[in-house]
């Protein structure tokens, strides 16, 4: 379930005082105003060098795009349209991954069929685990972020002032309580005796809060923060969806943690931006405690080595074809990031993503199928 951040700082970034960042009260507390002016004002501390460095690559492109402003992601048009500022605190290109991940859960359960009522039921996980949960996360995440993103991104929709604090507020709400109720419906819905769906439900919100929010804000932990968002995206939609259907194993919840070894590296791809922000605010990512030359290395490692391991573990678990499957989809893979994110991770991000990811949930479905019961 996870993250972009970022905001301003009330001193100047050289006197950056971090522990009032980690002692910031709840959200809902929140009583921080966030005005325009003031922005500019904050923003126009940096120093020439830094602001140079975020231009052009960090600035909106001039008549950026509506599409992009509705996908959440970089090169979007500026909006004062409420609805679609709302859909873009939702991030709705962050959706797809958790989508995935609950038909990869169904599948692995050997128990969906080709009915209305299981589709349904699945378009219903779906809505949880995307729309509702990821919504609530990547708002929640740019609440927090709000700081970093007045650095990095200062246009974006909370540091720019274009939505109120009470209204990012009421949106966080909204999308919980949906996602929570989603959740205890399927639970119904399936007949389950312990509601599962809603404890993931309840875990994974918990998870996204504490990656967020101080004070432990998993997220200033480059190793940690990775990790839980990975196992947020990969194993939490396929766990919910193999418990709609079917059965959740053990083994099945320690392959998918080793799986999120993988989205670890996939999180590693969205610091690179957020470096300048990162390092004034004190937060260790990976690209600022090993520098970005390491750092990429460490991402395509994780990437790649996990999705080889688990294609041992399918070979070792008598699956060949889907092992050899697994391994012809990690070499378009490696292929990409040659071509794009080894170049330059922070120009090529967006590319290297479209490109490279679609194989690597390929190979989770392919995993799913081979496990399937």
């Amino acid at each position: 379930m996870a993250a972009a951040l970022n905001t301003v700082s009330s001193v100047s970034l050289s006197n950056v005082n971090c522990n009032r960042l980690r002692t910031r009260p709840h959200f809902l507390r929140a009583s921080v105003s966030f005005t325009r002016r003031r922005l500019a004002i904050r923003a126009a501390e940096t120093d020439s060098d830094e602001a140079k460095s975020q231009t052009p690559e960090k600035a909106p492109a001039a008549g950026g795009s509506s599409f992009n402003q509705l996908l959440g992601i970089k090169g979007a048009a500026q909006e004062s349209t409420k609805w679609k500022i709302r859909l873009q605190l939702t991030k709705p290109v962050t959706w797809p991954p958790l989508v995935w991940g609950v038909v990869c859960g169904a599948a692995a359960s050997g128990n969906f069929h080709w009915n209305l009522e299981d589709v349904v039921k699945s378009i219903v996980c779906m809505m949880m685990s995307g729309p509702c949960l990821t919504g609530y996360t990547q708002t929640l995440n740019d609440w927090y972020d709000r700081e970093v993103d007045a650095i990095n991104e200062p246009y974006r929709p909370i540091p720019s002032g274009a939505i109120s604090e009470n209204e990012v507020i009421t949106q966080i709400w909204l999308l919980l309580l949906g996602g929570l109720g989603l959740a205890g419906l399927l639970d119904v819905w399936a007949g389950h005796d312990f509601p599962i769906i809603f404890y993931l439900a309840v875990g994974g919100s918990l998870v996204s809060y504490i990656y967020s929010a101080p004070p432990l804000k998993l997220k200033q932990n480059g190793w940690i923060g990775n990790f839980a968002l990975g196992a947020s995206y990969i194993g939490l939609p396929w766990w919910a969806g193999q418990a709609l259907f079917g059965t959740l194993t053990p083994d099945i919840i320690v392959l998918t943690l080793l799986y999120s070894i993988a989205g670890l590296g996939i999180a590693i791809v969205n610091d690179f931006k957020s470096i300048e922000g990162d390092r004034a605010l004190g937060l260790q990512s990976l690209p600022v405690a090993f520098g970005a030359e390491t750092a990429k290395w460490i991402c395509v490692g994780a990437i790649d080595i996990t999705q080889i391991s688990v294609a041992g573990y399918l070979l070792g678990a008598g699956k060949p074809y889907h092992a050899l499957a697994l391994l012809t989809l990690i070499i378009p893979q490696v292929v990409f990031q040659f071509q794009y994110f080894l170049k330059d991770p922070v120009k090529y991000d967006v590319k290297y993503q479209a490109s490279a990811q679609p194989f690597l949930v390929l190979g989770l479905l392919v995993t799913a199928f081979a496990t399937s019961h």
